[in-house]
């Protein structure tokens, strides 16, 4: 394997498009990912993001494009970099009839490894296994197929993982035990880019990137991207009941780009922050509504690209009904 310490950056492409047949899911994609960074690949189903990162592990040629993963070109070297990275796929894919020992012993005979008794006890120890080694994988709960998961990523001692929605249906302390060594293999110097629809997961990357059916549309650390978009946020209070009349009645008014429920609370965000505050004013002047500015988040913004976007898949399922 080639010295990722002395690469400049472990992920770096340019311009990579993929289509199937008249679709084109991923539309000049570029990337740059450092060591020992977490990128959080963000966007809704369909958008993309699983087509991409089979690109950066070699799965799947693009069309065109150009870049490395690892040091290695990704239309010239896929195979070393297929043997190079750490894939976990969506869906659990190892064996519910086997123990968690046998698993890993199996995907470390895939990897032709020299020594795999040591490998899969270090693999154990690592993500903390070693006492359920000669449990039946089938009876684990998720969060512990999701350790195996990552156990089995780590057996070939990877410098990169992509991780394509790791923490799907996975309960909220298992989710936050997962990040916890996310973060410590980070540390290590382990590249991480992990797909993922929590926002409190979105948070805990260093950095981010939005892509939308097919096209990225933001990215940077979190600050940089709430700030890239310029949205100004108010929150207003009262009864549910006149709130959902009132999201109804706000849009299309000047200054109103996005209306969406948090809590008890509508939260109204737009672009043009002299105007918005001026419609918001006016419509809950008189009314036993409390209006008060609000910190814009990284939910508002994602909602925010989401729906400005075009579903690339549209045309087709309108033609099909």
């Amino acid at each position: 394997m080639k010295d990722s310490a002395n690469l400049s950056y472990m992920i770096d492409v340019r311009g990579l498009n993929k289509r199937f047949g008249d679709k084109h899911v991923v539309r000049d994609l570029s990337l740059q990912v450092q060591r020992g960074e977490i990128l959080g690949f963000l966007g809704p189903n369909g958008s993309g993001k699983t087509t991409s990162i089979r690109m950066l592990c070699g799965l799947l040629t693009p069309d065109s494009g150009s870049g490395s993963c690892l040091g290695y070109d990704i239309l010239k070297q896929s195979d070393q970099i297929k043997r190079n990275v750490g894939y976990m796929t969506q869906k659990f894919s190892y064996w519910d009839d086997l123990t968690i020992r046998e698993n890993l012993d199996f995907v470390a005979r895939l990897y032709e490894m020299p020594d795999r008794k040591r490998a899969v006890d270090e693999a154990l120890e690592g993500l903390r296994l070693t006492s359920r080694a000669q449990q039946l994988t089938g009876t684990l709960s998720g969060g512990w197929k999701q350790r195996l998961a990552l156990a089995a990523c780590m057996l070939h001692k990877p410098r990169l993982l992509l991780l394509d929605e790791p923490t799907a249906g996975v309960d909220p302390a298992a989710r936050r035990d997962f990040w916890e060594e996310l973060h410590e293999l980070a540390a290590q110097g382990i590249t991480v880019l992990v797909s993922t629809h929590y926002m409190d997961e979105a948070e805990r990357c260093h950095k981010l990137a939005y892509i939308s059916y097919g096209a990225l549309l933001a990215q940077g650390t979190a600050a940089e991207v709430i700030e890239s978009q310029g949205l100004s946020t108010w929150a207003i209070h009262g009864d549910a009941d006149r709130l959902v009349e009132l999201s109804r009645q706000l849009r299309g008014q000047p200054g109103v780009d996005l209306t969406v429920a948090f809590g008890s609370a509508l939260h109204v965000s737009g672009r043009d922050g002299a105007a918005l505050e001026r419609t918001l004013r006016a419509v809950t002047q008189g009314q036993a509504l409390r209006l008060e500015a609000e910190r814009t988040g990284l939910e508002h913004v994602f909602i925010f690209l989401m729906r400005g976007s075009a579903d690339n898949f549209a045309d087709t399922l309108g033609a099909g009904r």
